[in-house]
Parts: C-alpha cells; sequence; structure tokens
C-alpha cells in the first residue's frame, strides 16, 4: 500500500493527479505542468515534499560519522549552514546524495531521497557499528514543503518575523512561522530559483494550517500548488541529477561531474580508496549534458548516444523538452573523449540520429 504524506487530502480536494513515487501517492501535477513550472520561473510554487527521508545523527560521535559516510567535508560546517553530500559504496558507487545540515556541532540532520531512504539508513546504521553515534530516522513525523521562485521571499516573509533575505544559499535558521514555533527554514533548493524549504514536526505543528496559510500569502502573487513533473522539468534545465536516472551505484561521483563535493584529501571515508584510483587512472566515462538542434528532437531516458559515425558513445539519463527554451535538451553520460564542451554527438530517437551538442548546464541563466 501506497503512503501518504500529511498533505494528501488537500492534493485530493484540489484535484491534483497522483502517482506513485519513491512509494508515496504524490502530486505529479495540478493545473499542468507546463503552467506550474513557468509559476515558478515567473511568480512561485508550493511543492510538497514531505516524502523525502530525514535522519538526525547526535551525540561526541556524530561529525566522526558523517566525515566517514559522506565525500564532502562535513567539519567545514558550522550551525545554521549545509552541505550538499554524498554517500559511496567501497567501489565508489554512490549510494545516493543528501544534504547535511549543521544545527550544532553534536546535531545533525541529514535530508536523504524518498526511495533511498531505507537503504540509505541501513547503510548508515552498518558503518556506525565501529563509531557509535546516536541515529533517528524522524522522516514519519517530519513534513517538508518547498516554495521557488521569485517572490518567494515577499510570499513567506509575511508569515515570519525571521529576515528571509539573510538565509543566503545553503544556510538555515529555525524560528518562528506561520503562529508555529521550531520550524526550520532553509534556502536549498531544486528548481534554480530563489526559494526556501519548511520543515516541521507534524505532531507539533498543524499541517494544514502551514499549507493554507502559505496559499493564502501568496495569493496577491500567483502562488501555484506545483507537482513533481514541474520539478522534473525545472530540475532538468538547471542540470541537477536525479538519483536512479544520472547518478546510482553505478556511477561515482567522479563521473558524474561531483568532484567538487569529493574531498579526497580530508581523510579517510567510504569509497576514498576505489576514487582515488579512478582519479589517478582517468574517467572512462563523465555525465555531460547536451541540448539537440531540432526541436522534434526531444530526448528521453535511455535513449543512445552515437557520434557522427554511427557508434554508440553513451546514453541518455535524463532529457526532454525544456519549457524556457523550447528544444530538447537531457543528460547523459560518454566516453570521456566526448565530453568536451561544445562536441558534436547525435541522440537516436525511433531509429534517427538527431544532432546534438554538449553544453554546460545550467541550460537557462537566472
Amino acid at each position: 500500500m501506497l503512503k501518504r504524506t500529511a498533505f494528501y487530502d488537500i492534493h485530493s480536494a484540489i484535484g491534483a493527479k497522483l502517482i506513485d513515487f519513491g512509494g508515496f501517492e504524490m502530486p505529479v501535477q495540478y493545473a499542468g505542468i507546463l503552467k506550474e513550472h513557468q509559476a515558478v520561473r515567473e511568480r512561485a510554487g508550493i511543492f510538497d515534499v514531505s516524502h523525502m527521508g530525514e535522519i538526525m545523527v547526535r551525540g561526541p560521535k556524530a561529525l566522526d560519522l558523517i566525515q566517514f559516510a559522506t565525500v564532502n567535508d562535513a567539519s567545514k560546517l558550522t550551525p545554521g549552514k549545509i552541505q550538499y553530500s554524498a554517500m559511496c559504496y567501497e567501489d565508489g558507487g554512490i549510494v545516493d546524495d543528501l544534504l547535511v545540515y549543521c544545527i550544532t556541532l553534536d546535531e545533525y540532520l541529514l535530508v536523504v531521497n524518498a526511495s533511498n531512504k531505507e537503504k540509505d539508513l541501513a547503510w548508515i546504521t552498518s558503518l556506525n557499528e565501529k563509531i557509535g553515534a546516536e541515529l533517528e530516522d524522524i522522516s514519519e513525523q517530519t513534513c517538508l514543503l518547498a516554495v521557488q521562485g521569485p517572490k518567494s521571499i515577499e510570499i513567506l516573509q509575511k508569515l515570519t518575523q525571521i529576515n528571509l533575505s539573510e538565509i543566503t544559499y545553503y544556510t538555515f535558521e529555525i524560528g518562528e512561522f506561520a503562529g508555529f514555533e521550531d520550524v526550520i527554514l532553509s534556502a536549498t533548493g531544486y528548481t534554480g530559483e530563489k526559494g526556501f524549504e519548511i520543515y516541521f514536526d507534524s505532531r507539533k505543528v498543524d499541517p494544514a494550517v502551514i499549507w493554507n496559510s502559505i496559499m493564502s500569502a501568496g495569493s496577491g502573487f500567483g502562488l501555484e500548488p506545483a507537482g513533481l513533473g514541474a520539478r522534473d522539468t525545472l530540475r532538468l534545465e538547471m542540470g541537477f541529477a536525479l538519483y536512479g536516472n544520472d547518478i546510482s551505484s553505478q556511477t561515482t561521483t567522479l563521473e558524474a561531474g561531483l568532484g567538487w563535493i569529493t574531498k579526497l584529501d580530508k581523510g579517510n571515508f567510504c569509497g576514498r580508496e576505489a576514487l582515488l584510483s579512478q582519479k589517478d587512472s582517468g574517467v572512462t566515462k563523465r555525465l555531460v549534458g547536451f541540448k539537440t538542434d531540432d526541436r522534434r528532437a526531444i530526448p528521453r531516458s535511455h535513449y543512445i548516444l552515437k557520434d557522427d559515425s554511427g557508434n554508440e558513445i553513451g546514453e541518455v539519463t535524463s532529457g526532454g523538452q525544456s519549457p524556457n527554451l523550447g528544444i530538447g535538451i537531457g543528460m547523459g553520460y560518454v566516453i570521456s573523449e566526448f565530453a568536451k564542451i561544445d562536441t558534436k554527438i547525435n541522440v537516436e530517437i525511433r531509429g534517427k540520429a538527431f544532432p546534438a551538442i554538449v553544453t554546460k548546464p545550467p541550460f537557462i541563466k537566472n
């Protein structure tokens, strides 16, 4: 049986189309993907992302565990800061990508992908056997809304005394929101727009009041409920990787263009030796962005990428038509020699090769 978030009744009442996503019955769209996409780009959209997993890591060994489990250097974090990171298996394959919130120097919040939560928790627990940090899965009681778009500050500022303009990218504050205490307001985002994530404990805060307060505050700004469909087109325009599509246990952070979060000199962590070896020998495939010339050429996941001689050089991992550009855009792995920006490649669509060009994301500039 599919799980439901605390906002399920609201989604149903306003006519959302619901689908199975990560084991949850989630809204894929309300008024339509394109309308919701443009609302976020031009005004603001509200997303229910309460299906995400949240794991607390506490105690004097908390940082030790996070340092060993993740590839980034969490020792750089201070309270109120957030870090994008990933966990790797010993062979360098990616367990998941995640966010690390530093609540205090002895308390961290890990936000992981919904479909990976059980796997991630089991993995972290296994790594913790010799470290001894305190772990708590708080996913069940944690609600998460994301308000994204250029009008997001004006909308949400009506509901809190916290100065939202001071919450810079990858920082957060905890305080009062819509009449409730101990709400986390953070700014990470998955759309490329200014926006905020709102975390709260559903045992202490009424989810319906939070949703309705935000919608009321946004009524004069064109705020729209937005589903997973628009979330996907928005993230693709920015070239943000999606676990299960663009990154997986079959790819490493170095292959996925995540070398910038892979701190090989921070000390020992799970997967470090494999990643060091791969760095020394050189990666054989790389994740790239590309766009098509022909407006009819819309790349989709698993389409084959070829060179001009018809040789297979890779595979599309994410693709679609950019609502803002009106052309096909995508991401995929190619043999490293084809990964240079402006390299011409081809996407095979229904047996025909359509020209494309390797492009450095984001595909749109904000």
